[in-house]
């Protein structure tokens, strides 16, 4: 390390986030930059603490040690040399990965101030693009090719590992642009999407093919049973090739299509929306898509109510305030966390504890133990009004599993003309596939985090090259 000893003089600083007066009115990124002297100074923390656990937390065992170094020592190409060896991604993770890396710091143990690894890694991948470090490489062919169905940060992180293997990559993706829930789930003002089109413009450039508005059959459709066949077929006709697509190896990278719904009196009303709905329409208005007013999901001028405590949550709270919402309450039916430890999740496990976003930074108010009864429409006209809550409380059960619920307080009504649902989402089933069909990222876990989706495509690809190589 090259000072070893920094931790002791150096306290942890963050970018911060813009003002909330400022950010509000637009949806660009919140999140700041450090000037070169406090992020080398920021970097020079990470000490030499024996055993990085760090490289035990994250998914894609990033050797944060060793690129902080080197980042500390100026060498900044070096630093993304090695930041890239075990990311393909960190322009992803630098910005909305919840840094497994950083809870798990020695530093977040012994003083809670944590090594800035996400913000350096940030900084890194913007330098390296900057100046250039960032090439295009031109893997040898080995004249096989693989599909890979999604192009959301598993399947991105699959179809690029593939493609440094030597393989023909082609990524089928049902919508007009590529990036999955990176592009569609997360708002702007978290991650731009001119990240995400510098990275598909590389990965162009570097051999794989991007095939737009090509919904592909992945699952069951009514009584029909699943077929590769049926596959084939549809990547023929959406990309026709000599000799045809059969016998090639297929990653299935289709997400977590399927949102949790909460089906009580009075779903049907306007206004009660999915997250995603709002997420992904408000994402690509700002792409430049027109909208009749009809279509159009907005926040303006009205009381929001956010049911879902989570990050997707937090997201529909931000793009609420930025289309001008008259207010925002957000419900958990779940105990709010414990604030600043939690013994139930020691250290190097990921604390689970009291999260503040920026987004409710900008303003909300935020309720815990309440469920959710029924959607209300006190005018008669088919529009929510209003949403009946009860508080509830949570008693062991005597047979295990789940808690159960109780009632803790009386019926109430939180009024509210736009509704958003940001339950989480369902796991996929998925049918039984033959061996040369791997899925990886949200559609076999569940939805889960962007690193993990990575890391779950890198294996998916390791696991392609197993399959071929036998």
């Amino acid at each position: 390390m090259g000072n070893p000893k920094a931790f002791l003089t150096v306290p942890r600083k963050e970018a911060g986030y813009r003002p909330v007066h400022d950010r509000i009115h637009d949806f660009g990124e919140v999140e700041q930059t450090l000037n070169t002297r406090d992020r080398q100074e920021q970097a020079s923390r990470c000490m030499d603490c024996g055993v990085p656990f760090c490289h035990w937390a994250c998914p894609l065992g990033n050797k944060d040690p060793e690129w902080n170094d080197a980042l500390y020592r100026g060498e900044w190409e070096q630093a993304y040399k090695l930041l890239k060896k075990t990311n393909p991604f960190p322009e992803f993770t630098g910005r909305i990965c919840p840094a497994l890396c950083e809870k798990a710091c020695v530093l977040y143990l012994t003083t809670g101030e944590a090594v800035t690894n996400r913000e350096n890694e940030a900084a890194i991948t913007e330098r390296a693009f900057l100046e250039g470090y960032v090439t295009i490489e031109h893997p040898e062919r080995n004249g096989k090719r693989v599909a890979v169905i999604g192009s959301g940060p598993a399947g991105l992180a699959a179809a690029q590992t593939l493609n440094y293997m030597g393989y023909e990559v082609t990524v089928f993706e049902k919508n007009e642009a590529a990036g999955g829930l990176l592009r569609y789930g997360i708002p702007n003002f978290k991650l731009n999407k001119k990240i995400i089109d510098r990275r598909i413009s590389v990965m162009e450039q570097e051999g794989v093919k991007f095939v737009y508005n090509s919904p592909l059959p992945t699952s069951p459709r009514g009584e029909e049973p699943w077929s590769i066949d049926l596959l084939y077929a549809a990547m023929e006709e959406r990309l026709p090739l000599g000799g045809g697509w059969e016998g090639a190896p297929i990653v299935l990278a289709t997400g977590t299509p399927t949102a949790r719904d909460l089906n009580v009196p009075g779903r049907n009303l306007k206004g009660v929306h999915l997250a995603l709905e709002l997420l992904s329409q408000q994402n690509r208005v700002l792409a430049g898509m027109e909208l009749s007013k009809d279509e159009r999901i907005t926040a303006k001028g009205k009381d929001v109510l956010v049911i879902g405590g989570g990050d997707t949550g937090s997201d529909c709270i931000g793009t609420a305030h930025r289309q001008g919402a008259k207010s925002v309450t957000q419900i958990e039916i779940m105990p709010k966390p414990p604030v600043g430890h939690n013994p139930a999740t020691p250290w190097p496990n990921w604390p689970v504890i009291l999260k503040t976003t920026s987004s409710h930074e900008e303003g909300c108010t935020r309720r815990w133990n309440i469920n959710t009864l029924e959607f209300l429409d006190e005018k008669g006209d088919g529009h929510v009004t209003g949403v009946r809550v009860q508080p509830i409380d949570w008693k062991p059960n005597p047979d295990g599993g789940r808690p159960i619920i109780v009632e803790a307080g009386e019926p109430e009504v939180i009024k509210a003309e736009l509704v958003l649902l940001a339950m989480g989402f369902l796991k996929p089933e998925h049918p039984e596939y033959p061996e040369n069909v791997f899925v990886c990222g949200d559609a076999a876990s569940g939805a889960s985090l962007v690193v993990r989706a990575i890391a779950s495509g890198k294996q998916a690809a390791e696991k392609v090259n197993e399959y071929l190589s036998k």
